[in-house]
C-alpha cells in the first residue's frame, strides 16, 4: 500500500490518537510558550529608554535583524495559510508564496535604506520631516493602527485554528476563548519586552520555524523517494481535479471577476510589504542604513528558502492527507501533515503535531507582538507625544502611553479576531497588504522621491487609500454574502472582488498626486533637499 493510500485511515484515527496523547501535546506546547515568555521578561529588564522600547536600542546586527524580519514576516499566513491554500487549490494557492517573496524586492530597492536614514521610530517621522507635523502624524498613526488590526485578525484566526486542533475544541465559545488568550499573551509580550523582547522572540521563532519546515519537507520528499514528480502526480490524483490541480485557474480561473481578483491579489501582495508598519519599524533597529540593506538581503534569502518549503508542505498535505480530509479553510493542513508524518496514532505523531503547532503558535505570538508594537509605538510617538502633547511629553510618559495603547489595540484585535476565526489566514493577510499598499506606500514614496508633494497630498493619499480599501472590503464577499464570509447568513456584498487592491492602490497614488497639485501650500524645497541628502547618504541619521 503506497504512502498516499494510508491517508483516509490515518485521518480517521487522528481524533482518537490526539486525545490519547493530549497531556504530552499540551505539556510540549506549554514549554514553548513559557520559553518565549522567559525571553520577553529577560529582554524587558534591559528596556530602559524609548530607543530601547521602540528600536531595541539600535543594537542588532544585520544578520540578527534579517532573522527577526523574516521571523516577523513568516507569519501564520505563510506557514498555515499558504500550506492550506496549496493543499486545497494547488497551483493557485502557490501564488501567495510568489507574491510574498517578490514583495521584498520592492521593500529592498525603494524603502529600506531611505527609511532607516530619514526616521527615528515610526513612519510618521519620515512624513513629518517636510510636512506639517500634526495632521500628518495623526494620519500616519491612524493608518498604522488600522493596517495592524487587519493583520492581527489573520494571526488570531491562525491561533484559534491551531489551538482548537490541539485541544480538540470544536465549540465556537472555545475558539473565541483561545483568541482571547492569544490577545492577552500578546499584550504581556509587548508591555514587558518592548522591541528588544519582541526581536529576540522573532529570532528564536524564525530558527525554529525554518528547522520545523525543513524537517517536514525532508520527510515528505522521503515518502516519495525524493521524486518531486511523483509527489505532484499523487497530489493531483488525490485532489479530485487531476492535472488541473497543477495548472493555473482552479481558484482564479472561472469568470472574469476571478481573474480580476487574482490581479488584485497580486498587486496587493507585491506592493503591500513596503507599506506594512511592523516591517517598516524593523529597519530602525539596526545601527546604520548599510545594515538595514544587508538585513533585507538576509531576510530575502531566509524567506525564499522557507517559501520553497511551503510548496512541498502544501502538495505533501494534498498527496498524503487529501484535500477532503483537511479542515476548511485549510489553516490546519501543516499540523495535520506533521501528525501524519510522525505516525498518526503514535507518540511520534503526537510529538510532531505538538512541536510543529507550538512553533506555529510561537510564530503567531511573535508576529502579533511586532504588529502591536508598531501600532502602539505609532500612537504613543506620533499621536500622543507629537499631536496631543505637542512634543512636550517625556520619554517616560511616551512609553506609558505606548503600553496603554497596547492594551486597547489588543482588546480590539480580540473582539474582531473572534469574528474572523473561521477564515483562511492567507486571504486575511492579503487584505492587510492591500490596505498598507493603498494608504502607506504612496505617501512614503511621494515623501521620499517627489519634490512637489504637500501635506494636503499626504492627507488625501493616506485617508483616501485607507477609506477606499476598508470600504471596499466591508462590501466584498469577505465580509458577507457567502459561506466563507466573516458574517454568514447576511448579504450586503456588492463589490465583486475579494481583494480591493486593484481599485484602492491606484486610487491612493492618484489622490496623493491630485491633492498636492490642488494644494495652495508651497512645498518646502529646502526641507526636501535636506531629506533627499539624508535619505540617500545617511548624514545626520539617528
Amino acid at each position: 500500500m503506497s504512502a498516499a493510500n494510508h491517508a483516509h485511515t490515518a485521518v480517521t484515527l487522528a481524533a482518537s490518537s490526539t486525545s490519547e496523547h493530549r497531556p504530552l501535546i499540551i505539556t510540549l506546547f506549554a514549554v514553548f510558550v513559557a520559553a518565549t515568555l522567559g525571553i520577553t521578561v529577560w529582554a524587558g529588564r534591559q528596556t530602559r529608554s524609548a530607543a530601547d522600547f521602540y528600536a531595541g536600542g539600535r543594537q542588532f546586527t544585520a544578520f540578527q535583524n534579517g532573522l527577526a524580519v523574516s521571523g516577523d514576516y513568516m507569519s501564520a499566513a505563510s506557514f498555515l495559510g499558504i500550506a492550506g491554500a496549496i493543499a486545497l487549490f494547488g497551483y493557485d494557492g502557490f501564488l501567495y508564496s510568489i507574491g510574498f517573496l517578490v514583495a521584498w524586492l520592492v521593500a529592498l530597492l525603494l524603502v529600506a535604506e531611505p527609511l532607516r536614514n530619514s526616521g527615528r521610530y515610526t513612519m510618521g517621522d519620515v512624513l513629518a520631516y517636510r510636512m506639517r507635523q500634526r495632521p500628518v502624524r495623526t494620519a500616519a498613526g491612524v493608518s498604522t493602527i488600522v493596517v495592524s488590526i487587519f493583520y492581527l485578525l489573520a494571526q488570531m484566526a491562525g491561533a484559534g485554528a491551531l489551538v482548537t486542533l490541539l485541544l480538540g475544541i470544536s465549540s465556537d465559545s472555545g475558539k473565541i476563548l483561545i483568541v482571547a488568550l492569544v490577545g492577552v499573551l500578546m499584550i504581556v509580550y509587548v508591555t514587558i519586552g518592548g522591541m528588544k523582547g519582541t526581536t529576540w522572540v522573532q529570532m528564536v521563532k524564525a530558527v525554529l520555524l525554518i528547522a520545523g519546515a525543513l524537517l517536514m519537507t525532508f520527510m515528505v520528499l522521503w515518502k516519495f523517494d525524493f521524486n518531486v514528480s511523483d509527489l505532484l502526480g499523487t497530489a493531483a490524483e488525490k485532489s479530485g481535479h487531476g492535472a488541473a490541480f497543477l495548472e493555473p485557474g482552479l481558484k482564479y480561473g472561472g469568470s472574469g471577476t476571478s481573474k480580476l481578483d487574482f490581479l488584485s491579489l497580486g498587486l496587493a501582495l507585491v506592493l503591500g510589504t513596503a507599506g506594512l508598519p511592523h516591517i517598516l519599524i524593523r529597519f530602525y533597529t539596526v545601527p546604520t542604513a548599510k545594515a538595514a540593506r544587508k538585513s533585507v538581503n538576509w531576510a530575502i534569502a531566509i524567506i525564499g528558502a522557507f517559501y520553497l518549503m511551503t510548496i512541498a508542505l502544501g502538495f505533501g498535505a494534498a498527496a498524503l492527507i487529501g484535500p477532503d480530509n483537511i479542515e476548511k479553510p485549510g489553516n490546519t493542513a501543516a499540523p495535520q501533515l506533521a501528525e501524519y508524518l510522525g505516525g498518526t496514532g503514535t507518540t511520534g505523531g503526537a510529538v510532531m503535531l505538538a512541536v510543529i503547532s507550538a512553533v506555529a503558535f510561537a510564530t503567531i505570538l511573535a508576529v502579533v507582538a511586532g504588529l502591536t508594537l508598531a501600532s502602539s509605538s505609532s500612537f504613543a510617538h506620533d499621536i500622543y507625544a507629537n499631536v496631543i502633547r505637542k512634543g512636550q511629553a517625556s520619554e517616560k510618559e511616551e512609553m506609558r502611553a505606548a503600553r496603554w495603547a497596547t492594551v486597547f489595540i489588543g482588546a480590539a484585535a480580540i473582539v474582531l479576531g473572534a469574528f474572523a476565526r473561521d477564515m483562511n489566514v492567507a486571504g486575511l493577510v492579503a487584505l492587510a497588504f492591500a490596505v498598507a499598499a493603498s494608504a502607506n506606500l504612496p505617501t512614503i514614496l511621494y515623501s521620499l522621491f517627489w519634490k512637489r508633494f504637500t501635506t494636503q497630498g499626504a492627507m488625501w493619499s493616506i485617508y483616501g487609500g485607507l477609506a477606499s480599501s476598508v470600504f471596499l472590503v466591508l462590501f466584498s464577499p469577505v465580509v458577507s454574502g457567502s459561506e466563507k464570509s466573516m458574517f454568514k447568513g447576511v448579504d450586503f456584498a456588492w463589490f465583486p472582488l475579494e481583494n480591493p487592491g486593484l481599485i484602492s492602490i491606484p486610487l491612493g497614488f492618484l489622490l496623493g498626486w491630485i491633492g498636492s497639485l490642488l494644494s495652495k501650500e508651497e512645498p518646502d524645497k529646502g526641507k526636501y533637499a535636506e531629506l533627499e541628502v539624508k535619505s540617500l547618504t545617511g548624514i545626520g541619521a539617528h
